[in-house]
């Protein structure tokens, strides 16, 4: 019974502390925080907490994914070296499922392709520019690499494997 309390435990003391400190006006120190992102990360250590601490892996995903995304735009607009792009979201994505993987061991295979989407996002300009593809007609082949993952998406779903 300990167990099914974690989530909504951490729930109502993260929002309790959450909106405690907006009404307060003498505590400015977090005020550049209370923003609708920690409300998210708020939510996604109430899922962590049941996952770790309840024994219920399959909160890990939502969890993971809860919490980088609420990180992430919190630090998105603080540094300037952290990248405001779409792999970013599939790379949380990608640690949610193998986290999730490491206690379950369900869903390697999906971490590690989106993993492998993610970096790919994240990396491609560089990887072109590395490989001196840009110059060449090569470049344009490149360009046809998302109908390679529509073609990879379609056989996963419509041809069963023996």
């Amino acid at each position: 019974m300990k167990n099914q309390k974690i989530f909504p435990g951490i729930i109502l003391l993260g929002f309790g502390l959450y909106f405690f400190l907006t009404q307060n006006n003498h505590v400015t120190m977090f005020k550049e925080y209370l923003t609708w992102p920690t409300l998210l990360i708020i939510v996604g250590i109430a899922f962590l907490g049941q996952g770790y601490g309840g024994k219920n892996a399959e909160s890990i995903l939502p969890g993971v994914i809860l919490v980088g995304f609420g990180l992430h735009f919190h630090i998105s607009g603080k540094l300037s070296i952290w990248p405001d792009h779409i792999g970013v979201f599939i790379l949380i994505i990608s640690l949610g499922f193998l986290l999730r993987y490491q206690k379950t061991g369900n869903g390697l295979f999906h971490g590690i392709l989106f993993l492998f989407i993610s970096i790919i996002l994240l990396f491609y300009d560089e990887v072109l520019k590395w490989m001196g593809l840009l110059e060449n007609r090569a470049a344009s082949i490149i360009n046809f690499w998302p109908f390679l993952l529509i073609a990879l998406g379609l056989y996963l779903l419509f041809f069963k494997r023996k």
